[in-house]
Parts: structure tokens; sequence; C-alpha cells
């Protein structure tokens, strides 16, 4: 309970001072190239429920059709506004609005795509019992995730066979010990990761 009505009021207390400047955003990204100013993707929710994840949009358009992970910052699906964008992170903040519905949590395993899920062994699935979040322990470790994809030979293999379980390992970590301070712990790392 005490977890919800923070991620309510956080968001709020975020969501109501960016409004102008998710208004310039929603102006460059329809400026930079065509197609809608939001990206809506199904990830995997709570008691493995699929729902709709907002982001800014910073690809053109289907480049989701080529594959499922970004690779590097510079991969040519990333349109020039939307470099930037995912460099501070601030294509993420849409899912502030995710965390209002109540699809996700400010703190909690980041959401993943089906075809990931379904790869899950027995013990990794108690990673979707709870809500998911917008930053977690694994997302602070993983930064730097497409560089590391796209310096492999087999990002694909990379990330199924190294990457996925080490955040999985986290995340459970996570599950096991999580309280309000641990939360705000990780909302500050994740502060100092993305401008450090």
């Amino acid at each position: 309970m005490l977890k919800r009505l923070f991620d309510i009021l956080f968001s709020l207390i975020l969501i109501i001072p960016l409004l102008p400047v998710f208004l310039i955003i929603a102006i460059l990204v329809k400026l930079d190239s065509k197609g809608p100013v939001f990206y809506l993707q199904t990830r995997v929710g709570k008691q493995n429920k699929d729902f709709k994840l907002f982001k800014f949009r910073t690809m053109y358009t289907d480049a989701d059709k080529k594959g499922l992970l970004t690779v590097g910052h510079r991969d040519n699906r990333i349109t020039r506004v939307g470099y930037n964008l995912r460099k501070y992170k601030v294509d993420e903040l849409p899912q502030l609005f995710n965390v209002i519905i109540g699809d996700m949590s400010v703190v909690g395993p980041r959401p993943e795509v089906r075809k990931y899920v379904d790869m899950y062994d027995e013990r990794q699935q108690k990673v979707v019992s709870v809500r998911p979040g917008i930053t977690d322990f694994a997302s602070i470790q993983f930064v730097h995730e497409n560089e590391l994809l796209k310096n492999a030979d087999d990002p694909e293999k990379l990330y199924i066979d190294e990457i996925m379980p080490a955040k999985l390992e986290l995340n459970l970590k996570y599950i096991e010990n999580r309280h309000f301070f641990k939360d705000l712990k990780i909302i500050l790392l994740t502060i100092k990761a993305i401008f450090t």
C-alpha cells in the first residue's frame, strides 16, 4: 500500500512540472521523422499479464521488425532526436503514466517482452509475480547494455545466455528483500548512473 501511494505521488510530482518538457519533446520527435510521438510496446507485467509500455519514439517507424534488441547507441534505426533521448533515458519518462495507471511501479524489475519471458525457468518466473518498474538494480548495472551488445558477434545470444540471467538474478534478490528505503536508494543510484 505504501509503495503504491509513493508511486502515484512520485509520478504526479514529476509529471506536472514536466508537461511543458513533454510537449517540446513531442514536437522534436514529430519534426525529426515520420511516425507517432509515442512508441507503445507490449511487455509482460505482474502475474504474467501483457500491457502496453509507453515511451517516446526514438526509432524510425517499424524499426522493431528488424529485431527487439538495440545494438549500440548509434544503431542506424535510431533517429537523431532519439539518440539524445536515449542517452539521458528521457525516452523512458512516459512510463510515469504506466505507473499512474497501475501497470508499473517506479522501482521494480524492468518489464521484458514476451519472447524472452517465455524462456524463463520456474525460479525466474518469480520476477513476474510483482509489478515491474521503471528502474532496478539491473538497469543500473547494465546501463551500457547497448554497447555490450554492439561488440558481440551474436548480440541476441549474449543477451539470452549472459545478460538476461544476470539481470534476473539481481531482480530475484531485490524481490526477496525489498523495502521502501531500498527503493529510494535505487532511484538515487539511477539518477547518478544517467548523469555519470
